[in-house]
């Protein structure tokens, strides 16, 4: 079917004139339209910008101009990535009517790749947590079971791909925001390296030294697809990281025989659902047959939960408590209790924090010098219920209030490429996803790993029941 087709296949098909942008968008957006009552993935669907964008994409192919590598495919982008034209709100109600004048960088470097963008797919407020609802659009259901939550904050991204509206979606990763809905909704979630994608502007931080943006996608050649595209310094965003020569898709066939791979199933700290530790440890032990020297391992790093929650509250708080009491009734109330959690950290407290952090990256880089690859699981609990608060309580233990999503957040403090795969399906057809930590910069590392484990275990095949 056409909606299943990977990106790649769309754009070399509208190349060799054998497929027409036209017809892919009206596929995709039927499908929208089948799909999206009951999955709540698209906040904003630009049914009628998309159709005149694919019928310009028509006309630059009968025209044999230059074709970008995007050309005709279709894309969502999560509605805290400013969108030029295109209602944009971050799931604020305070941003209900909001029209950016300008698009995010990385979404103007797909729209010049020739992708069509399809809508706005839904987040919690402003990213501020790792599932997806906000008072402004409501909840989003996971595709597999929709009595359960995708997980998010990109969970609408996630949803859209792994449902067949379209085969690349754009989101962002504070905490784990693209790599959680990823495992949860068993498709392919990349993190890059921080600054490899410049940010611009954007709506206030809460994430400050720690977002990235990057691709939620059904093949791993996809992603990199995306990478090629939205990848590179721009001085709009000083932090930014200067183009690397050669290309990620090249990099999905680099060698990973010889690899030195590291697998913990808890990290030392964690408390984790034991279907997810097997799910995730069987992938895991996929390295060894693919040429990889595995060793099971303890970092034995501290748990960043305290100084990573000190740090983020208090730029929440920096960032929106200007709107407290006046806006509250308007706001999520896990925001608001965010926000004044925030309130309470001190100059002393957000420094501290901050040099904690640094203590914690000397670590893990120390760790890494020994290997190439980190593997654990991506999310330590299998989807729980939609609308519902995370559990506070993990294989008979009690569990701290991001004790769910331990193997993420570490990473934004870090800044290191990460990627899910889907590692496997529980009985009961749930995703459970393993997530590739790679060193410092090295994307093209963990995309070779990703792709080589999707060849030895193909997963774009298994589809929700829709």
């Amino acid at each position: 079917m056409l909606i299943w087709q990977s990106a790649l296949e769309i754009s070399g098909l509208v190349r060799a004139k054998k497929l027409s942008p036209i017809e892919v968008t009206d596929a995709v957006l039927s499908r929208i339209d089948a799909v999206n009552p009951t999955l709540n993935a698209f906040c904003v669907v630009a049914a009628e910008q998309a159709r005149a964008a694919a019928r310009e994409a028509e006309i630059a192919v009968t025209k044999g101009e230059p074709l970008g590598p995007l050309h005709g495919v279709p894309v969502s982008i999560k509605d805290v990535l400013f969108t030029r034209g295109l209602t944009t709100t971050g799931g604020s109600r305070l941003f209900a009517d909001y029209v950016p004048e300008e698009d995010a960088i990385a979404v103007a470097r797909l729209k010049a790749a020739g992708a069509l963008v399809l809508g706005k797919t839904n987040t919690s407020e402003f990213g501020h947590k790792a599932v997806t609802e906000n008072p402004l659009f409501d909840v989003t259901r996971s595709p597999w079971n929709p009595e359960l939550t995708p997980g998010g904050s990109s969970g609408g991204a996630a949803v859209a791909v792994a449902s067949g509206c379209g085969p690349l979606a754009l989101g962002t990763d504070g905490g784990g925001s693209i790599r959680i809905p990823a495992a949860f909704c068993g498709v392919y979630g990349f993190k890059p390296s921080y600054g490899r994608v410049p940010e611009g502007r954007g709506f206030p931080g809460g994430f400050a030294g720690v977002s990235h943006v990057g691709p939620i996608t059904r093949t791993v050649r996809d992603a990199a697809l995306v990478l090629d595209v939205i990848a590179g310094g721009d001085d709009r965003d000083r932090h930014s990281l200067p183009r690397e020569a050669g290309s990620y898709l090249e990099a999905c066939d680099g060698r990973v025989k010889g690899l030195n791979v590291a697998w913990t199933s808890d990290l030392g700290y964690a408390r984790v659902d034991p279907r997810v530790v097997e799910l995730a440890g069987d992938a895991a032990a996929e390295f060894e047959s693919l040429g990889c020297h595995v060793e099971v391992v303890n970092p034995g790093w501290e748990d960043p939960e305290e100084f990573f929650g000190t740090m983020i509250a208090a730029q929440f708080y920096a960032a929106w408590s200007d709107r407290l009491p006046e806006a509250e009734a308007l706001m999520d109330p896990t925001l608001v209790k965010f926000i004044r959690r925030g309130g309470a950290v001190t100059a002393r407290d957000y420094l501290r924090a901050r040099e904690r952090a640094d203590a914690y990256w000397r670590e893990v880089h120390a760790f890494l010098e020994r290997f190439d690859l980190l593997l654990m699981p991506t999310v330590a609990v299998l989807p729980f219920a939609a609308g519902q608060a995370p559990p506070r309580e993990i294989a008979g233990e009690p569990a701290s209030p991001l004790g769910w999503m331990p193997f993420t957040f570490p990473f934004n403090l870090t800044g290191q490429p990460a990627a899910s795969v889907p590692a496997g399906w529980t009985d009961d057809g749930l995703p459970v996803g393993l997530q590739i930590v790679g060193r410092r910069h090295a994307d093209a590392t963990v995309l070779a790993a990703s792709a080589a484990f999707e060849e030895a275990r193909p997963w774009s095949e298994r589809r929700p029941a829709l």
